[in-house]
């Protein structure tokens, strides 16, 4: 009977980063600019992909792609954070946290799957440039992010019906300012075996293997622009997937930081800051980093501020 009583868990708090009530509205302002950075970049880089023709590429298509997947990611977590502050509340529903650990899964595995993905087209491009247009048609790149969005969404399903499974009794702060699926099992009061051998296997098949294609498809667009003779052919190769080589690096090394941290310093509260790399910072700049070096992309801009300057009342 008292295990039944357990799993009748109405709410969780979330500790955030600080309680200190000088800091709040610190913390406050530094999220919000971050999130509005990151949703108004993010949306610039869909629009200007949309609204230009020349953009209307697989490459472009697959950045919106992932542009569209930064903006859910960080709205997973950043508008409840704020919420909290504000309200001066740090409460989150069982339900809510749930879904929210859900969305956060989807999202993530989404943002490594959209990675290997376009690492794959750089590939193409670079190994197979003749045959480029063919093996990347429509029909393919379609087919590519619809199989990534599949994977993801019963991924995110398997681990939150795993969640569901868990009692908890009595502690329910979560050291975190979102509810962190590792941090919740490690929260429960019942076994864990089975929830841990779920989440590890994931992460070494779902992380691990888009990982291992990344390596691969690199390996040989290096292989490739070694073989090119001329010093402006291989820089002009390269410089196709120098923007993506960066976000992939920013993106695994600080998710890769975060666990390491976490693992060494067994801190909570470091593994929160830390974690606030890969779920806010690297969205934030991924616009910033396919947009500052690519001229298709400035252009892009530049034709999307022309158009809501031709249709917008002055």
């Amino acid at each position: 009977m008292e295990l039944e009583n357990d799993t009748q868990i109405s709410e969780f708090f979330l500790l955030g980063f600080s309680e200190n009530p000088e800091l709040q509205s610190l913390i406050f302002g530094l999220f919000l600019s971050m999130y509005l950075i990151t949703v108004f970049g993010n949306l610039l880089i869909i629009l200007a992909i949309s609204t230009d023709p020349n953009l209307h590429t697989p490459m472009y298509f697959f950045l919106a792609n992932l542009s569209f997947v930064d903006i859910c990611f960080t709205s997973t977590t950043i508008p409840k954070m704020l919420w909290n502050i504000q309200t001066q509340s740090k409460v989150i529903t069982y339900t809510g946290c749930v879904t929210q650990i859900y969305f956060l899964i989807l999202f993530a595995v989404l943002d490594v799957f959209l990675l290997s993905v376009m690492a794959y087209d750089r590939f193409v491009a670079i190994c197979h440039p003749l045959h480029y247009m063919v093996i990347m048609n429509p029909k393919l790149c379609g087919l590519l992010v619809l199989m990534s969005w599949v994977m993801c969404i019963l991924n995110s399903l398997l681990q939150s019906l795993m969640m569901l499974r868990l009692s908890f009794c009595s502690h329910l702060y979560i050291p975190h300012f979102f509810c962190e699926l590792n941090e919740m099992v490690q929260l429960a009061c019942s076994d864990t075996f089975l929830n841990n051998l779920v989440m590890y296997f994931a992460a070494v098949l779902l992380g691990g293997g888009p990982f291992a294609g990344i390596l691969y498809s690199y390996s040989k667009i290096v292989s490739s622009i070694h073989r090119i003779s001329s010093a402006q052919g291989k820089y002009k190769a390269f410089s196709t997937c120098a923007s993506h080589l960066s976000v992939v690096c920013l993106f695994y090394c600080t998710m890769l930081g975060v666990y390491l941290s976490s693992a060494a310093t067994q801190s909570s509260h470091a593994s929160a800051v830390a974690s606030v790399m890969y779920t806010v910072v690297t969205p934030m700049l991924n616009p910033f980093i396919y947009s500052l070096r690519n001229r298709d992309i400035k252009r892009g801009l530049r034709r999307l501020m022309w158009v809501l300057k031709m249709h917008l009342p002055l």
